[in-house]
């Protein structure tokens, strides 16, 4: 694809890949209306990308083929299907490898579910073991529940305290909060890479400085950052970093867990049962190589040829690319936006330390009230706390209107966003 001028992207060849985005759609939702447009409705303006993204038809051509041309189970069979099923699957592992800067290859990439369960891998077959009674996990004040609760809940079983860094009014760390913090009782450091309300893009490195100057180690939650900009996990000095495929042109139900390989060797699985092994008797069992023994049952087959296609797909348009549009469309929102008295914008002015998302609220209207006007006008945006509770606590609302913006996104669906915006203003005048 050639970039317009001027444009880091092509978007009107880049929006010919996504066939959902010419729905038309109306208000109503019933059974027999799924999937079917219409012909009354009004052109879908999807702006939820952080909560999960369109995928390219090719993406959804890699997954078909999988199932009409060599659909079999991995890792299980001398025939030629599993072979080439086999194949598919390892590549995959590889070709994440390659795009976030994993040098270990495949034996530093297991596929999970999504970014909440590699939390709660690392959470069980590293905390467990590893924490108790005096160690601190230290957090921030933005964290996704995917790292607030997990560690929460890990701190109680283990005896280990949970400490915040706070969140400054600006919506950036207080990196002097952060050197206080992390200390010789520190054993971890969880934290956002970019957050999925307030946009902030965290000095994680920085962080991994912090954290290893301790002898603690670090996990980065990228589900917001891994499909908007690129990133290397070496560079960063991550010892675990973790994203959705989801959320970045891929299948749902697959996501990454980065892992240093002398960890992941030597922490015990995760979950337990075939594929994960090497050998079994009826006393015991020793654990297959990395990182299949991290990966129980039948994987995540298609799922994992899906991702592969996506990142192809990414790296066509080049990732820099990507996230120079993604951040220009969002400051453009910020700034139309940012012309009505009687909204409030969160997080940091856009900027280097700002990611392509903006949450805001409505004076004396509710979030979903905020939203349901939107839909009236078939314009898709999140509503509600965005899986940061504590964060919306702190931020003095109950919740927030978030919209978010990837590779397909325009000016003119931003337009259509504040066209909506103002007319839930007149209605709730």
């Amino acid at each position: 694809m050639e970039a317009q001028e001027s444009q880091p992207l092509d978007v009107a060849a880049i929006r010919e890949d996504f066939p959902i985005l010419e729905r038309r759609v109306g208000s109503e939702v019933t059974p027999g209306t799924i999937g079917k447009d219409d012909p009354d409705g009004q052109q879908i303006v999807y702006l939820d990308n952080a909560a999960t993204t369109q995928k390219p038809q090719s993406v959804v051509d890699a997954i078909s083929e999988y199932y009409t041309r060599y659909n079999a189970n991995v890792h299980r069979g001398l025939h030629h299907l599993s072979q080439e099923a086999s194949i598919a699957y390892e590549l995959a592992h590889d070709r994440v490898a390659e795009f976030i800067g994993a040098s270990g290859e495949r034996e530093e990439i297991v596929f999970t579910s999504n970014t909440t369960e590699a939390e709660n891998l690392v959470a069980y077959a590293w905390g467990l073991d590893e924490l108790g009674p005096g160690d601190e996990i230290v957090l921030s004040e933005m964290e996704h529940h995917s790292s607030l609760v997990t560690w929460q809940q890990i701190a109680k079983k283990t005896g280990a305290t949970v400490r915040y860094i706070r969140v400054g009014g600006d919506g950036r760390l207080d990196m002097e909060h952060a050197k206080e913090l992390i200390g010789p009782d520190t054993a971890m450091v969880s934290i956002v890479h970019v957050s999925n309300t307030l946009g902030t893009i965290n000095p994680v490195s920085t962080l991994a400085d912090l954290a290893h100057e301790q002898d603690a180690l670090i996990f980065v939650d990228g589900a917001q950052a891994v499909p908007t900009r690129p990133v290397d996990v070496e560079a960063i000095d991550a010892d675990f970093y973790a994203f959705s495929g989801h959320k970045l042109l891929g299948p749902t139900g697959i996501g990454v867990l980065y892992g240093k390989k002398h960890l992941l060797e030597e922490m015990d699985p995760f979950l337990f049962g075939g594929e994960m092994i090497t050998k079994v008797t009826f006393e015991d069992a020793t654990w297959n190589d990395l990182p299949w023994k991290f990966e129980a049952g039948t994987p995540r087959i298609a799922q994992g040829i899906g991702l592969d296609a996506a990142i192809d797909y990414l790296d066509d348009l080049g990732m820099e690319n990507v996230r120079e549009h993604e951040e220009l469309i969002a400051e453009y929102a910020y700034d139309r936006l940012d012309e009505f008295d009687d909204v409030t914008l969160f997080g940091p002015d856009p900027g280097p330390d700002r990611a392509g998302l903006v949450a805001f609220a409505l004076d004396d209207v509710h979030a979903h009230d905020v939203a349901s006007i939107m839909n009236d006008h078939a314009v898709a945006i999140r509503a509600g706390h965005h899986c940061t509770q504590p964060l919306h606590q702190k931020l003095g609302v109950p919740a927030t209107a978030r919209a978010s913006f990837y590779v397909y996104n325009t000016r003119e669906e931003v337009d259509a966003l504040v066209d909506a915006i103002d007319d839930a203003r007149q209605l709730f005048a």
